[in-house]
């Protein structure tokens, strides 16, 4: 299992959001195909009409943020489905 499998499921669990390192979680979302742009401290993602805006606490997301993301990949279906 890679890295950004651990993360997607650490996220998906549900049991570590507030101990997601902010970093990680960014480039998850793009490397899911969101669009990131940057204003100040505030890192918007765009995927279509999909909208995140986030924002850091310290090194870590910020735990409401992470069940926002949570919920969006799985009401979504931006979950990348295993491989058979």
């Amino acid at each position: 299992m890679g890295k950004r499998d651990a993360l997607l499921l650490r996220i998906l669990s549900g049991n570590a959001d507030a101990n997601i390192p902010f970093s990680e979680l960014c480039n998850l979302l793009v490397r899911l195909g969101f669009h990131e742009r940057i204003r100040g401290n505030h890192h918007i993602f765009v995927l279509g009409n999909l909208l995140l805006n986030l924002q850091s606490d310290g090194r870590h997301a910020k735990p409401y943020q992470v069940r926002q993301v949570r919920n969006l990949l799985v009401n979504y279906g931006l979950v990348p489905q295993e491989e058979e």
